[in-house]
């Protein structure tokens, strides 16, 4: 098959989606498909929407260019829309709307988590052709090569990180583990380091603070830590935790958005307020929970395996797909969308 990702790659620290397009692409590539990341060729099978939002600096093309494509190229090719950013995740009030409207030109929907498959469901979205295909990262780069174990005796060092500064990242629970750094309990049993952007006119106190780091620069330094903290709020997946728990480090994760379907089983879940004693918790059960993130299964092949094995399945049964769809294509005749993708 020859399928195009929606996706402007970027190299170096740019975030979930990004690394999403790039495991996505070299899987299918060494499955023997053809991968793109735009709409140029005519025979294209499938297209994967990832952004359509055009102001995005991701997105390499939109819901528009998609019905264009298959209005005046190739009105046989299959959308996949891949849901993974919603209005509750940075508190906007923009966004779902946007993407409901997306979806409309779409053969099949994915989303990145149940929970955001509810949300959008909540809000009107009720795709025919719905799945949840839980996100997951690279074994090559992250994984438990010299991992840095615990050996109750050192200071427990707990790290997080992000590429986006957004408030709602988790820096209600970071600025709190900055804070407990003051306090005579804590000051002596544990550091913790944020590895990432920052929100404008913020500083750590206590903490250490790195630049955004990727690749096998960001694995190096995770494994150089003890346990991984998430308290993003409402994230629908995040890559972040699962990098880290490929990693083996045990997870200390909010109940918030998509995070508890990656890391239930794999550490311990905490609130806001019951977070020292979920630190508790976790520092007497260390080795335990480390046993336990031997058998993390989330990985980038097993994640594009289930998008190969959905793009298969529409593929052999276009026709059905194809006929079934609700979307009107737009008259080629009509002088105002004279379209050509090959000039």
């Amino acid at each position: 098959m020859k399928i195009s990702i929606g996706t402007n790659i970027k190299e170096g620290p740019w975030g979930g989606g990004n690394l999403f397009a790039i495991n996505l692409k070299k899987y299918l590539e060494d499955k023997g498909h053809v991968v793109t990341n735009d709409l140029k060729d005519k025979d294209i099978d499938v297209i994967l929407i990832t952004e359509p939002r055009k102001t995005s600096e991701s997105s390499a093309f939109t819901q528009i260019d998609v019905l264009k494509y298959l209005s005046f190229v190739k009105k046989d090719t299959i959308v996949v829309h891949r849901i993974n950013e919603c209005d509750e995740r940075k508190g906007t009030n923009y966004v779902n709307k946007y993407l409901i409207n997306a979806n409309k030109v779409s053969d099949a929907t994915v989303f990145v988590s149940s929970w955001i498959k509810k949300l959008y469901s909540n809000q009107g979205l009720n795709h025919r052709n719905a799945s949840v295909i839980l996100s997951g990262a690279n074994p090559e780069i992250f994984n438990k090569e010299n991992l840095n174990i615990w050996d109750g005796l050192e200071k427990l060092k707990i790290v997080t990180h992000h590429w986006g500064g957004n408030w709602n990242k988790g820096f209600d629970t970071y600025k709190k583990l900055d804070n407990l750094l003051n306090e005579n309990k804590w000051k002596d049993k544990f550091e913790f380091t944020y590895i990432g952007n920052l929100p404008k006119n913020f500083k750590f106190k206590n903490s250490h603070h790195i630049s955004p780091l990727s690749g096998f620069t960001l694995a190096s330094e995770i494994k150089k830590h003890h346990i991984y903290i998430t308290g993003s709020i409402n994230e629908p997946s995040g890559n972040h935790h699962i990098e880290a728990a490929q990693c083996g480090l045990p997870l200390l994760y909010i109940n918030s958005g998509g995070i508890p379907e990656y890391c239930e089983g794999f550490g311990v879940q905490f609130e806001l307020n019951n977070l020292e004693e979920k630190m508790d918790y976790l520092i007497n059960n260390y080795e335990n929970l480390l046993e336990k993130i031997k058998n993390y299964p989330r990985s980038a092949e097993k994640m594009s395996s289930e998008y190969e094995k959905l793009f298969l399945n529409l593929y052999e049964n276009k026709s059905n797909v194809v006929n079934s769809r609700k979307i009107n294509l737009i008259d080629s005749k009509l002088s105002k969308f004279k379209y050509n993708l090959f000039n």
